[in-house]
């Protein structure tokens, strides 16, 4: 089962011609800068665009091709904005019970408490929505959208307007909410951390067209795309959780190039998570440093070596079938006398959970 789009609209200067097939299953994040489109095609899905040419497919439904358009209140969409647009004369649970309602209290599988509780909202049902911050808003509104038993959310860019703190969390009970619930998301955004944290797949937009598609560990490492040559360019890799250290606060983990230090995780042994490298806090030696407060030091092999103007160059490396960056000086290459299949150790500075 897949949500499959193909979309054409023109709009003063700007044309959107985007296609694309994404799974039904956990979050796809629409990725791109300011004006690529990537609002425009959600508002295409959703069938709040009806002079968009094409069609939108989830699984055996259609919701619009050449001769069908269903109106957006029969799509089974749930949409949550940047802004909150909560009621503002309603409380947080009259809000909330206007998602159940329109669902018509068959909640597919949807456990009305489980949200609730998921999203931290329980104490603040009997609230006015105009008395809540910003990130109780948005989370009110994430609880309404799916309170209506959305056969498909969209969330455009929800995070945006909220400081770091309220960001996180919410980011976190995302990332619950798509592990229990079989709710496919479409999740704009143009900051790569949220979508790296987030999503399993990203389709990334430039210009109203899709660049590419496919997951979101593969795209940030591929040369042919911006994401591998930003000055903050990051890889994401998963591990396992094998052992916690409760002496020094750390906990260890596993991966494919060997093992991970990090700060002790509040998670369970044989939890499955995601760890970001920076290509900037990874350095290269040819030998295996013993002397040094640097934890994390692996074998890796030189995948490929690209220049990146003035005075640095981009080193792809594998670590036994995980794909690492690495930006260090041209000088460090020139003395290191780095080569493509050269096996040299990738040393870690910096490794952080998402």
């Amino acid at each position: 089962m897949s949500l499959q789009a193909r979309f054409q609209l023109s709009r003063g200067d700007f044309t959107l011609q985007a296609e694309f097939s994404a799974p039904a299953q956990g979050i796809t994040a629409l990725f791109g800068p300011s004006g690529c489109g990537k609002t425009t095609l959600l508002r295409c899905i959703a069938g709040l665009e009806p002079g968009a040419r094409g069609s939108v497919q989830l699984g055996q439904t259609t919701w619009q091709d050449a001769h069908t358009f269903v109106p957006v209140h029969r799509r089974g969409i749930g949409y949550v904005f940047q802004e909150a647009n909560l009621f503002a004369h309603l409380s947080v649970r009259n809000n909330l019970l206007y998602g159940y309602r329109r669902s018509g209290g068959d909640q597919g599988g949807v456990d009305p408490e489980r949200i609730i509780q998921l999203l931290g909202i329980d104490q603040l049902q009997d609230r006015s929505v105009q008395n809540l911050s910003g990130g109780e808003r948005q989370r009110v509104a994430i609880g309404r959208a799916l309170l209506s038993a959305p056969q498909l959310l969209l969330m455009d860019e929800p995070l945006a307007a909220l400081d770091r703190e309220s960001k996180n969390a919410i980011m976190a009970c995302l990332q619950q909410l798509s592990q229990e619930l079989a709710i496919p998301v479409l999740y704009v955004s143009h900051d790569h951390s949220e979508v790296a944290q987030l999503a399993q797949q990203m389709i990334m937009l430039d210009g109203g067209r899709v660049q590419a598609t496919g997951p979101v560990i593969e795209l940030l490492n591929r040369l042919d795309l911006p994401l591998a040559h930003a000055p903050d360019a990051e890889t994401i890799v998963e591990g396992i959780i094998n052992a916690h250290d409760e002496r020094y606060g750390l906990s260890y983990l596993e991966f494919a190039g060997g093992r991970l230090t990090v700060t002790q995780a509040d998670l369970p042994v044989g939890q499955t998570v995601r760890v970001r490298l920076q290509a900037r806090d990874i350095s290269l030696t040819l030998s295996q440093q013993t002397d040094t407060s640097i934890l994390n030091i692996f074998p890796v092999t030189i995948e490929a070596i690209v220049e990146e103007p003035p005075a640095q160059q981009l080193v792809i490396l594998d670590a036994n079938g995980a794909t690492l960056l690495a930006r260090i000086t041209r000088k460090s290459a020139e003395y290191l006398k780095l080569a493509v299949g050269k096996q040299v150790y990738a040393q870690v500075k910096s490794v952080a959970l998402v």
